[in-house]
């Protein structure tokens, strides 16, 4: 059932921006670019839009952020659901890759009303976020907070790291 809640273009535009490598990018965009964002909805309930202050930025890693993994999951709201997008750096036996993995955050404890709303506009934001390969939806903090869960929507046992870190399945 869909909602009617619109995505805003600003959601549109980061996510064109998150999906889009420039392989010629200066440092300085390399450093704006984000590594984690998160989508909420408008305080009138009809717009799907950029969660202020919920965002990680490459430039941040290493400086004030370590381990981007944990800092995204420390930015999930307890009791409230949200859709975010997480860009994955991660190693196979064979390879390094990067892939944006579309989250659903519908935890346990968020009021029945949120989660309904959230459900019900999903289809809204995942139209617009055209060419994910990975969605998830977690429902608490059990679920996400070991990186190999994520590591096992990436590619299974052929995992072997994420955000450098080895996972040692």
């Amino acid at each position: 059932m869909a909602s009617g809640i619109k995505v805003t273009d600003e959601v549109v535009a980061v996510f064109n921006d998150m999906k889009v490598r420039k392989a010629q990018a200066n440092e300085e965009e390399k450093k704006r670019r984000k590594k984690a964002v998160m989508f909420c909805l408008s305080k009138d309930n009809q717009n799907i839009v950029l969660e202020e202050g919920k965002e990680i930025l490459l430039g941040d890693l290493g400086i004030t952020i370590q381990d981007p993994y944990q800092h995204f999951v420390k930015m999930l709201p307890a009791d409230d659901c949200r859709y975010a997008l997480y860009d994955a750096t991660y190693e196979t036996k064979e390879t390094k890759k990067e892939d944006l993995v579309f989250i659903f955050w519908a935890p346990d404890s968020a009021p029945l009303k949120s989660k309904m709303i959230y459900a019900s506009s999903k289809d809204a934001i995942k139209k617009k976020f055209t060419g994910i390969k990975h969605e998830w939806q977690v429902n608490g903090l059990e679920d996400i907070k070991d990186r190999r869960t994520l590591a096992e929507k990436l590619g299974g046992a052929s995992v072997i790291s994420l955000e450098g870190t080895p996972l040692n399945l």
